[in-house]
């Protein structure tokens, strides 16, 4: 019972406390489009990714920019054709000038991604600009997404402005999985404290970042970051430690293509980062299994004891908490079009979400670490291994 009574009360500060995490409102700031459109140098790192280029990489050359705009591709050594396969996009497609070289093997201490997002950035500085995109190579955007961003950015001031691209829903699996990713997400950086100024909350979603050309400088972006796994997180934190000011929220016409059908999919996408998120700190894994235990696991097993038991106190607790997280849970859904009927899932799927934690941590004690498209990195500064 008072087990029951300590996750209703956790459900209740997590509601009116932690940043209304739960509403899915916060979109593109207001914008004021500038007399003069600064220059845009758009840094896509791909490695293997010639089945999703044909959706996303079009729609970055058909930006409706006013201003000067670019794009580099870095092949972060591709065995697919992923570079060729660009080329002959550009040449079909036209628009934006593309830019298609690679960095070789990430040194020692570097993660690929960011080692292909180093040498795209020094690619950009040729050019001058001022604001570079940072956006991957799954995400396809709307004619006007630079436009908006930048709009975004001179409007507010903001050094990064960030939009979390929809991911895809189609299968079941996604339907699940994918929505309470991004909830779960919020509810760890909640997106209206990121954006107010003097907040130490810091984040950033690295399908779709807009950066400031002299907070990248000032931040040392990436070299600062260079070892880091969830480089989207740790890239918002050294802009905000370095006095800049940062923005995320959901996109409207920013959508990821790339499809995750299975759950072995969603679970690798998730356990590959899931202990670094934790600083793979074993004290930490256990706060977090036994946080996600007693907030997701406990309301409906109490509701279920508190009724066969015949306990109405347990069972009303225990529903009133399982209550509370349906309904926070319900805008997302709507946000992703999706049936409501998945909001009293939540609890399975937080399941799902601790097993696919716990086999991180086992991962990285068997020596795995985090995986990605071939490479592993152990540890923080490990070489990868697999490249």
């Amino acid at each position: 019972m008072w087990i029951t009574v300590v996750s209703l009360a956790a459900w209740c500060w997590l509601l009116l406390c932690q940043g209304f995490f739960w509403r899915t409102d916060v979109r593109l700031p207001p914008r004021r489009e500038p007399d003069a459109w600064p220059s845009v140098c758009v840094v896509v790192p791909a490695r293997d990714e010639a089945a999703v280029l044909p959706a996303s990489l079009p729609s970055l050359l058909a930006q409706d920019y006013p201003g000067r705009a670019e794009v580099f591709l870095v092949d972060d050594g591709s065995t697919d054709g992923t570079g060729e396969l660009a080329r002959e996009l550009a040449r079909r497609h036209g628009g934006l000038p593309l830019t298609v070289d690679s960095p070789g093997e990430p040194p020692a201490g570097w993660t690929g991604k960011l080692w292909a997002v180093r040498h795209g950035i020094g690619l950009a500085r040729a050019r001058d600009p001022e604001y570079l995109l940072l956006t991957d190579a799954d995400i396809a955007h709307a004619p006007d997404s630079l436009r908006a961003l930048v709009a975004a950015a001179h409007a507010g001031g903001f050094d990064v402005v960030s939009q979390m691209a929809r991911l895809r829903v189609e299968s079941v699996w996604e339907r699940l999985v994918v929505p309470a990713f991004v909830y779960f997400f919020a509810q760890l950086y909640p997106f209206r404290r990121i954006g107010r100024r003097g907040s130490r909350t810091a984040a950033a979603a690295g399908g779709c970042v807009l950066l400031r050309a002299a907070a990248a400088e000032k931040a040392r972006i990436p070299d600062s970051i260079r070892h880091a796994v969830i480089d989207d997180v740790a890239l918002a934190r050294a802009v905000k430690g370095a006095g800049g000011h940062i923005w995320l929220g959901l996109a409207d016409r920013v959508d990821s293509v790339r499809p995750y059908p299975r759950l072995h999919d969603l679970w690798r996408m998730v356990s590959r980062s899931a202990y670094a998120q934790l600083r793979h700190n074993p004290l930490l894994l256990l706060g977090t299994v036994a946080g996600l235990a007693l907030v997701y696991l406990v309301p409906p097993a109490a509701l279920v004891v508190g009724v066969a038991g015949g306990s109405p106190a347990t069972a009303a607790a225990g529903g009133a908490a399982w209550a509370v997280m349906t309904g926070t849970y319900v805008p997302m859904l709507r946000y992703y079009r999706q049936p409501l009927w998945l909001a009293p899932l939540l609890p399975f799927t937080a399941l799902l979400y601790l097993l696919m934690t716990v086999d991180s941590a086992v991962q990285h004690y068997r020596g795995r670490g985090a995986a990605w498209k071939g490479r592993t990195y152990a540890r923080p500064g490990a070489v990868p291994d697999g490249g």
